[in-house]
């Protein structure tokens, strides 16, 4: 973090993916090392426009420059979506609570995600396969609307179920093509069946609000305890440092206390599907 809290340092794009219709990935070098761990969110500013907070997407281990996935859905998103490569913004963070890894070590890990809600869960995941052997097994299931809405194509496809024997993949859309292969439905439909051991899990959730909203209850309703599953509120959040108010959920404030919260914390607060 840097010492002012408001100042932004200064970052080069170096490349733009563009990962489905409305999302891109930036990779970005900023002028000295931003250090981060997953789950933690930052502030980006483009100069002149205004600001917004998004979760790295890239692993915690890659040093020098890191990934930010971002959904154009409004007047700062559009703008980003505009900046091509040798473009410069501002980052100030990390903000917020990371996932507990020391928490999920001897555990099987279930990431339950959708739409540009896997950008966090990415991160997870690198972190994750990072140090594998400290986890039983990773379960990754993905959900997004179309086929070509699926993002982390190198990701979610067979790359790391070849790697790895200890990584699985469930991958589903609301709605196919002629061309998919996969499943179709909602995420949750991929919650069924899952041959974990229950006792020895954690599950952790991020996706827009109505598809956290089920899949939460999904898992509570297999046989996960509220204090196993961990939610990315993220919804929200606008200062980054709990001065505006905009993330606030009962006592707590999204962007301070969270974004990372496990379930039992904020189970009795209603406005958190809101």
């Amino acid at each position: 973090m840097t010492e002012n809290s408001y100042v932004p340092i200064k970052t080069k794009v170096l490349d733009v993916c563009e990962e489905s219709p409305t999302i891109k990935t930036f990779t970005l070098k900023p002028e000295k090392p931003i250090p981060f761990r997953a789950g933690q969110f930052m502030e980006m500013t483009v100069p002149g426009i205004g600001e917004a907070p998004f979760t790295p997407s890239s692993s915690p281990y890659e040093k020098g420059k890191m990934a930010i996935s971002i959904m154009k859905v409004g007047r700062i998103t559009g703008k980003i979506h505009e900046m091509k490569k040798g473009d410069i913004i501002g980052l100030r963070g990390p903000y917020g609570n990371e996932y507990p890894l020391s928490e999920f070590e001897g555990k099987e890990i279930l990431l339950v995600g959708g739409g540009v809600g896997l950008a966090p869960l990415r991160a997870l995941f690198l972190a994750l396969v990072h140090e594998i052997d400290k986890y039983k097994g990773i379960l990754f299931c993905c959900g997004s609307r179309t086929p070509s809405d699926i993002i982390y194509k190198d990701c979610v496809l067979d790359k790391w179920q070849k790697l790895n024997k200890k990584v699985k993949f469930r991958v589903t859309v609301d709605k196919k093509d002629k061309d998919w292969k996969g499943k179709e439905g909602l995420v949750t439909t991929q919650l069924d069946d899952l041959k974990i051991d229950l006792k020895n899990s954690v599950a952790i959730v991020c996706g827009p609000p109505i598809m956290m909203k089920f899949s939460t209850f999904k898992l509570l309703e297999i046989g996960y305890r509220e204090d196993q599953v961990y939610l990315s509120m993220e919804k929200n959040m606008s200062c980054g440092i709990g001065k505006c108010g905009h993330c606030r959920m009962g006592k707590f404030y999204a962007c301070k206390d969270g974004p990372v919260f496990r379930y039992d914390k904020i189970s009795n607060i209603h406005e958190i599907w809101d």
